[in-house]
């Protein structure tokens, strides 16, 4: 029982983390031609969301459009950091070191404060395991993330249980640079990745799958500011990851390629079955039953089915399943040199 003792009580968190919330035939790509780990896709347009899918906390409510700075503005740049649902839960997922990141710039023009974040439209939960509609046989997903910029840094959420430090100072030019850099990004990569998904804990492991969520987003600004000639402080600066752990990935192909007319009807239930344990739960015995199921299917069948790239593949799970853990990775060095600046 001791083995098994500390993965059971990550599902238990997991599970407890994702119930906070959810209201509501193509080939595989070829990573042994392409290598490890498998690329993010990304996308021409973001689709339209689907009425069935509804957020419980409205996704980006005093949202505004990044505005153009004067090109001879200095604008501090701020590492954000607090405890995921810290407006609702305080410091609880923070001793979990379960932590939401976002970037703050303040002009030094105009003395406004403005703060950056990616995050899920939908909740946790409903980006990371589907719903089962009794009317659909492919599990139904409410899967989007998306960029959020807004007037205003919240010292008092960010600073009480979490992070609000300068990391650098850009100007207005290389501001307006950044802005063009988001909206691409955030026009192209759509959809939330909650999971790292790795062969072992080793830290030189081979990475199978890595996650798109909101650190992420915080990584690629910082880099894409050290592209156009920013420079960091030298601090040390962590980011919340969920690692799963399995042998090598089998991709299994998108939905029509599963639970189409032509599909493999056996395989398009044997996902449903795995999914449904995640679903909702309505009293504590539900939810503890759901838990053993997780419990069986991961730890002791050692299977797992992941949906990545619209694509879902079977990963064969290895001790000890899962992990989440709070990693340093270092702020980027500047280009400034090579790009000339």
């Amino acid at each position: 029982m001791a083995a098994g003792g500390e993965p059971a009580r990550l599902w238990l968190v997991l599970l407890l983390l994702l119930q906070l919330e959810t209201p509501c035939s193509s080939a595989c790509g070829s990573p042994g031609q392409q290598g490890w780990p498998v690329p993010y896709r990304r996308f021409d347009y973001r689709p339209k969301t689907d009425a069935y899918c509804q957020a419980r906390y409205t996704f980006c409510p005093t949202g505004s459009p990044i505005p153009v700075m004067r090109d001879d503005d200095v604008l501090e740049v701020f590492r954000l950091q607090a405890p995921v649902w810290e407006f609702k839960y305080g410091a609880l997922l923070g001793h979990m070191k379960i932590m939401h990141d976002a970037v703050g710039f303040k002009s030094s023009l105009s003395g406004k404060n403005y703060t950056m974040e990616w995050y899920e439209l939908f909740q946790l939960g409903n980006c990371t395991f589907p719903h089962l509609r009794p009317n659909l046989l492919a599990p139904f997903w409410c899967n989007q993330g998306a960029a959020c910029f807004y007037e205003g840094i919240d010292d008092a959420h960010w600073k009480e249980n979490g992070t609000l430090v300068l990391v650098t100072t850009i100007s207005g030019a290389m501001f307006n640079q950044m802005a063009k850099w988001v909206k691409y990004d955030n026009e192209t990569g759509i959809y939330y990745e909650t999971w790292m998904v790795k062969e072992s804990p080793q830290e030189q492991a081979r990475v199978w799958f890595e996650p798109y969520e909101c650190s992420k987003f915080v990584q690629r600004t910082y880099q894409k500011l050290a592209e156009l000639g920013a420079i960091f402080k030298k601090i040390q600066t962590n980011y919340t990851t969920i690692t799963l752990f399995s042998g090598e990935p089998v991709c299994f192909g998108n939905e029509t390629a599963i639970f189409g007319p032509h599909g493999n009807k056996t395989l398009a239930l044997a996902i449903r079955d795995f999914y449904s344990p995640f679903k909702p739960y309505h009293s504590a015995k539900e939810f503890f039953l759901n838990l053993l199921r997780i419990f069986d299917e991961v730890a002791v069948d050692h299977q797992f089915y992941l949906f990545y790239n619209l694509e879902y593949w079977f990963l064969p799970m290895k001790y000890p399943f899962m992990k989440i853990a709070y990693e340093e990775i270092p702020l980027p060095h500047s280009n400034s040199t090579k790009l000339g600046i």
